[in-house]
């Protein structure tokens, strides 16, 4: 018997270090995606985790040892309700208050403190079996190993298959299992009321827990349309991020991680402006590289210059070019563009790419999202552009999005002043209207000057003329240059521009 109770409760505490590394990590992935930095928001639940535990720890001296096991089992009762319901929590809080930050923190330290109860909790049970100096590296050791195959499992098996939301209510029925083992083969321990009414606690937590992880599409769905005021039509979590695709009338629109990408209304704004004003200084380009913009649509416009022989795609999840080649919404829109055969998409990092990659362009065009993570941020560094002028020709140029000169004022003209930075003798910024995301800011790097070269446009577009492009490269007195220190891998001012900004008018 006592090799079964031993066994039984260091299967405990694998589970339950495991559960709880998978909550931590889930309330900082949430808190990463709706809020953006990801390394303070990563940081922040560290934090807050480690020394709730140690608040936990400390509270369990003042916990009797009468009736040691029950009060241990009511503890995985709670801490698998509220770890269960950590990320549906925060959804809630996300799409009804205001209160997200606050509420991932309150949600960390709870779990914290739980977890700090339980390791104390089992040294205590596990006293009759073995010494102080076992009994500690036991559960110290193996609660340890459950958190490594937590951090393992999280990001290459349970977000792609489950997201986030699914997942969280998951390893709160996961833990429940702990109750119910324990319940189970200690049965004999527990008086046959107290018994009654912790299996009766069990089953309601394992039947709300269940009830929601069934009805996780429907809440999702309901959450989503809450969140983004048109109907839903296509929503997946892949391993890098959150998609939606929603649609009003003949609207739609393309969300990543809650932030919107493009509406199909002035879509053609932005590309016409990102893809026709730098390659309007080239004569006949040939070989285009276009990093990020997996949905195809600045693929479809340069695919409207017939000089063009080649054009790479880089964008790093699979899952947007797949839905770009496959989803008809988004095909009407792209003009099933990336199955022409001039088109080669590669999924990968940009970064890794221009690092290992060999062939030189005459154009590259960067449609990367906003630099609002740090991930993000190193493709606004000053390492990164040198990398961008390595792999053009030396009569080439390359152009950025960079955010908006209104509303993240500093970040755009930190962009500005990285790229000059990187050594591009020649920069020019300008910016134009885009109804769905205001006045939108891009940059134009090359070593070589364009002055003397006229810019022309020989392609069709709807809205893109000389008036326009004249117009872009002025700038208003709230939006005008300011100097301001580049952005590097090591320091990411970029980052902290635009999240003041973008926080400031939010």
């Amino acid at each position: 018997m006592k090799d079964k109770e031993t066994k039984i409760l260091i299967l405990s505490v694998f589970i339950a270090g495991l559960c709880s590394i998978i909550y931590e990590l889930l309330i900082a992935t949430a808190s990463s995606y709706f809020l953006g930095d990801s390394i303070k928001q990563f940081s922040i639940t560290i934090g807050f985790y480690m020394a709730a535990m140690g608040v936990g720890s400390y509270l369990s001296r003042l916990i009797s040892d009468d009736d040691l096991l029950l009060k241990f089992i009511r503890f995985e009762l709670l801490l698998g309700l509220i770890g269960g319901f950590s990320v549906p929590l925060l959804y809630t809080a996300f799409a009804y208050t205001d209160y997200f930050q606050t509420s991932s923190i309150i949600l960390t330290i709870c779990i914290g403190v739980l977890i700090g109860l339980e390791i104390p909790f089992l040294s205590r049970l596990l006293e009759k079996h073995y010494s102080l100096k076992v009994n500690i590296s036991y559960v110290l050791s193996v609660g340890y190993f459950g958190a490594l195959i937590a951090t393992l499992i999280f990001p290459f098996l349970l977000l792609p298959l489950l997201g986030t939301f699914k997942t969280s209510v998951f390893f709160g029925l996961i833990n429940m299992t702990i109750a119910i083992i324990l319940l189970w083969c200690f049965s004999d321990m527990i008086s046959l009321s107290k018994k009654k009414l912790l299996w009766i606690h069990t089953f309601l937590v394992i039947l709300l827990l269940g009830g929601v992880f069934l009805l996780s599409n429907t809440l999702l769905e309901q959450w989503g349309n809450n969140l983004y005021n048109d109907r839903i039509v296509f929503s997946k979590e892949t391993h890098y991020q959150n998609v939606v695709i929603t649609k009003d009338k003949d609207d739609v629109r393309l969300y990543l991680n809650g932030h919107l990408q493009f509406s199909s209304s002035d879509e053609y704004r932005y590309h016409e402006s990102l893809v026709h004003v730098p390659l309007g200084f080239l004569s006949n380009p040939e070989s285009i590289l276009i990093l990020g913009g997996g949905d195809g649509l600045g693929v479809r416009e340069v695919l409207k210059y017939s000089s063009v022989k080649h054009i790479t795609l880089v964008d790093l999840d699979p899952e947007i070019s797949h839905l770009a080649q496959n989803n008809h919404h988004l095909l009407n829109l792209n003009l099933n563009s990336l199955a022409h055969p001039k088109v080669h998409v590669v999924n990968a990092d940009a970064y890794q790419f221009l690092l290992k990659n060999r062939t030189q362009y005459d154009a590259i065009v960067i449609d990367l999202p906003d630099p609002n993570n740090t991930s993000l941020a190193r493709l606004y560094s000053t390492e990164f552009y040198k990398l961008v002028g390595i792999n053009l020709k030396p009569n080439g140029l390359f152009v950025t999005q960079a955010s908006s000169p209104f509303y993240a004022r500093k970040a755009y003209w930190t962009t500005y002043a990285t790229i000059q930075s990187a050594g591009f003798d020649f920069t020019l910024p300008y910016h134009v209207n885009v109804p769905s995301f205001g006045e939108w800011g891009f940059i134009i790097g090359s070593y070589r000057s364009r002055k003397s070269v006229q810019w022309s446009l020989t392609v069709e577009t709807k809205f893109l003329d000389e008036g326009i492009v004249d117009r872009a490269w002025v700038f208003g007195k709230d939006i005008a240059y300011r100097k301001l220190t580049p952005s590097s891998i090591d320091h990411p001012k970029v980052l902290e521009h635009y999240l003041k900004g973008w926080m400031y008018w939010n």
